[in-house]
């Protein structure tokens, strides 16, 4: 199953959207939303009305199939007209389509899930044990450098080496709520958490591809693998294992959990995600890590009041509100209530080359990105989730020259750091200008990257955007140069976990906002360039990315609190 048409060199992903570098994207047709059984979110009035919404659900001719009791939510197969049959009965608060909530490559269009497979995987809040064992199967760390580490501008800009001489994450769990992790590169498997790992995906043909077309032949994909390879890389940067193979992570010896929620295409649907947040809870995760774009709508806005302009009819904007509200309400409180449980939450700024701080957003591409998307401005009131949720540590990206990089959003106060993620057109004027090595190196699936063209049928690399590395007893490793705030996200995550490490370690008690402030102020400032303005058509970018930061170098609208820095953040 083929994504992309044409050379990968010339796209990368990123953040939760995939930035062109040269050649067109080329996106799959959007699945037509049945007219029979469909899949629907609905969300209870409250926990405790469980039981009564449930006799809703089945009155209004709905099946539950799946829920989540600690935020009140369920999902269910019903006919098109069960929102209308099931609304205002006792125990429900509102209903949506499960649309796809995300995806890690813009332009993809919208697709609304319309059935699962009878072996699908179900979630019940406590069905997933949280025994906290740790993989058994460490590493002995290498004194010979990973060879591949050289090529890591980004772990030298963080001063990683620094930070393990005392700080390495043992003991501290990560979860990577994308596509999935491969948990068979060398770099991820000493290292990777089989038992705390969870899918809650199933491939679905019409938007994933064929399942004799995968990379296994099958769509029932288990925990550990990733054929989507955007999992992957994010889990590299944050955990990449010091031995002696590759490259090195920020935290070589933290424990990876793989809580998917993406599907093999790209696509987030709402429930799978609110599970596998809702996971990062219930199994004590430390630290999450969430590089997605949120759809069906960019901006969520709580009330019609909140668009100031639109081209769909009044009726339309009041039920499309309507979803919003739902999807904003459950996505709020789901990360509240991981962060009340502990969790660190980090999550990509985006790739929209956006002001995320200006008083009014425009929205050309919601609530999909065919013919039903119509043109609005929003009030910053509507949220760009999960990076805007209160407590979410929001991340911008920058290049190997410290410069913002071109896609990256920005805003004052609205960036809380700055992260390595990569900046192809960085060194403009130089020959360092537009090359792979500008981008961010890590993991990736040797399947995923042969289809896409990065490896030949031996697994040599055939494109400069792709690296194989072999030790002396014949173990190979596969790796890609990717760029984008999803890129940077992972960095961010990374530090965060060594500084749960080092409060462990001093017998401190860990909370979520203690690790968000250590974060923030271990960050090496960075001040706003000069001039203040940058101008992007000079690499070739609309002027629409053209950007002014606002701010001191303690605090401003391109890196937030500062770069941040491993090296500084285990010693405070």
């Amino acid at each position: 199953m083929r994504k992309w048409k044409g050379a990968v060199a010339a796209i990368a992903l990123v953040g939760s959207s995939a930035v062109a570098i040269g050649a067109t994207l080329n996106t799959r047709g959007s699945a037509s939303t049945t007219t029979g059984a469909q899949e629907w979110v609905v969300l209870y009035t409250s926990p405790a009305a469980a039981a009564k919404a449930r006799a809703s659900i089945a009155a209004a001719g709905g099946r539950l199939t799946d829920e989540i009791t600690s935020i009140g939510a369920a999902r269910v197969m019903a006919g098109a007209g069960f929102a209308k049959a099931i609304a205002g009965d006792a125990g429900i608060r509102g209903v949506t389509r499960n649309r796809s909530l995300g995806n890690v490559s813009k332009g993809m269009p919208e697709v609304v899930a319309t059935g699962r497979p009878a072996n699908a995987p179900t979630y019940r809040t406590g069905a997933l044990k949280s025994t906290k064992s740790l993989n058994s199967r460490r590493y002995s760390r290498s004194l010979v450098p990973d060879p591949l580490a050289a090529e890591q501008w980004d772990m030298k800009m963080l001063d990683t080496r620094k930070a393990h001489r005392s700080q390495t994450g043992r003991g501290v769990t990560v979860g990577v709520i994308d596509t999935g992790i491969d948990a068979s590169q060398p770099d991820i498997a000493i290292n990777f958490s089989a038992a705390l790992s969870y899918n809650f995906t199933v491939d679905r043909p019409d938007i994933d591809g064929p399942c004799a077309e995968e990379p296994d032949q099958s769509c029932d994909d288990p925990a550990n693998i990733d054929e989507g390879g955007h999992g992957t890389h994010v889990a590299g940067t944050i955990g990449a294992a010091k031995n002696g193979l590759g490259i090195v992570g920020v935290a070589p010896d933290v424990t990876l959990v793989n809580l998917r929620a993406g599907q093999d295409s790209g696509y987030f649907f709402l429930f799978e995600t609110l599970a596998a947040i809702d996971a990062a809870r219930t199994q004590q995760i430390d630290v999450v890590n969430m590089s997605f774009y949120t759809d069906p709508w960019l901006y969520n806005c709580s009330d019609v009041s909140d668009i100031i302009s639109s081209t769909a009819t009044p009726e339309q904007l009041a039920k499309d509100v309507a979803e919003q509200r739902i999807i904003r309400t459950l996505l709020l409180d789901v990360i509240a209530k991981a962060q009340a449980g502990g969790v660190t939450m980090v999550a990509a700024a985006g790739n929209e080359a956006t002001d995320l701080a200006a008083a009014l957003r425009s929205d050309a591409t919601s609530p999909d990105y065919g013919a039903d998307a119509y043109e609005r401005v929003v009030k910053k009131s509507c949220l760009d989730l999960p990076a805007e949720a209160p407590g979410v540590i929001e991340v911008s990206s920058v290049g190997p020259s410290k410069a913002k990089a071109d896609y990256s959003n920005y805003g004052w106060k609205e960036i809380d750091v700055a992260a390595p993620g990569g900046f192809f057109r960085d060194y403009f004027g130089t020959d360092q200008y537009r090359q792979p090595q500008n981008m961010i190196l890590s993991t990736y699936p040797l399947a995923t990257g042969q289809e896409e063209e990065g490896f030949d049928a031996d697994g040599n690399p055939i494109d400069p955007f792709f690296v194989r590395d072999c030790n002396p007893s014949g173990v190979c490793g596969y790796y890609q140069y990717l760029q984008g705030t999803s890129m940077a996200s992972p960095h961010a995550a990374g530090v965060a976990a060594l500084i749960v490490g080092r409060l462990r370690s001093q017998g401190r008690t860990v909370t979520s906002a203690k690790v968000a402030r250590i974060l923030r102020h271990s960050a090496r400032e960075r001040s706003c360039p000069n001039p203040r303005t940058v101008d992007y058509t000079i690499i070739g970018r609309p002027a629409e990315w053209n950007a002014t930061c606002v701010g001191n170098a303690n605090n401003n609208s391109f890196y937030g609190n500062g770069i941040v820095n491993a090296g500084k953040a285990v010693r405070r």
